[in-house]
């Protein structure tokens, strides 16, 4: 059973042998790269004056004009305003706009359309409706145009209320009875010593407040006259109204003086 046997033997001939086969194979390739880089070399360096070299040379840009880059910047698109506004040859409000007073009333109608609420609206040649119309706003757009300028119509303040027209002053007759404080005068001393007695007239001019601004004697002693129109001065009477409005009064006081 045991005749056929083999005894084995060491393998460290095999590996030392196969080691040795790795290293001569790595020393031959080694050896051919390093000839063929080096004859590489050696050729380029022979033939290198045959070779055609070609110099290139870095030019700069040329500048650009401003004007020119200017002209190249995008514009902005321009818009009809025809066909976003309406335009009018003057502007005329709408008759529901009460609060705003025509300058003139005829009594033609006026061929010119009045202007829309919530439209723009611009003076121009002739009369027509925006196809778009565009509402008035503050927006930050721009239109572009070379027609009549943008006219917006403001509301205007109503007008002031119509001044009373001043009244010449009317005749009130005797003023006796119409004096709030009809002042006495008293009986100058130089006329009781004359036994001056009777009846002073004193004309009056009484303003719109009641009060006497103006006051002269047309009758009576000349004695009493100056007390008479002494008192007629310092007299108060009722405004006078005619229709609604206070006016001047012309009228007599009448003052009797008895002697005793």
């Amino acid at each position: 059973m045991f005749e056929n046997l083999v005894e084995s033997g060491s393998h460290s001939k095999d590996v030392a042998r196969k080691g040795s086969f790795i290293l001569v194979t790595f020393a031959i390739y080694a050896v051919f790269l390093l000839t063929a880089f080096v004859a590489g070399i050696w050729w380029s360096t022979a033939n290198i004056d045959q070779q055609t070299l070609e110099l290139t040379a870095l030019i700069a840009p040329v500048p650009v004009p401003q004007q020119q880059v200017q002209k190249q910047e995008a514009k902005p698109e321009k818009m009809e305003i025809s066909k976003n506004v309406d335009v009018r040859k003057e502007l005329i409000a709408d008759v529901t706009r009460a609060d705003l007073v025509p300058k003139t009333i005829e009594s033609k109608a006026s061929d010119v359309p009045p202007v829309r609420k919530g439209v723009v609206t611009m003076v121009g040649s002739g009369n027509s409706n925006a196809v778009a119309p565009m509402a008035p706003g503050a927006g930050t757009g721009q239109i572009i145009s070379s027609g009549p300028a943008k006219v917006v119509i403001a509301d205007e303040p109503p007008p002031p209320p119509p001044k009373p027209t001043p009244h010449a002053p009317i005749s009130g007759g005797v003023l006796n009875g119409k004096a709030v404080h009809l002042v006495t005068p008293p009986y100058p001393p130089i006329a009781r010593s004359a036994h001056a007695a009777g009846a002073v007239q004193v004309q009056v001019l009484i303003d719109e407040n009641g009060n006497v601004i103006s006051a002269h004697a047309m009758s009576g002693h000349p004695l009493l006259q100056a007390a008479a129109v002494a008192a007629a001065r310092a007299s108060k009477f009722t405004p006078t109204k005619l229709s609604g409005q206070p006016v001047k009064v012309n009228g007599v006081i009448i003052y009797n003086f008895v002697a005793q």
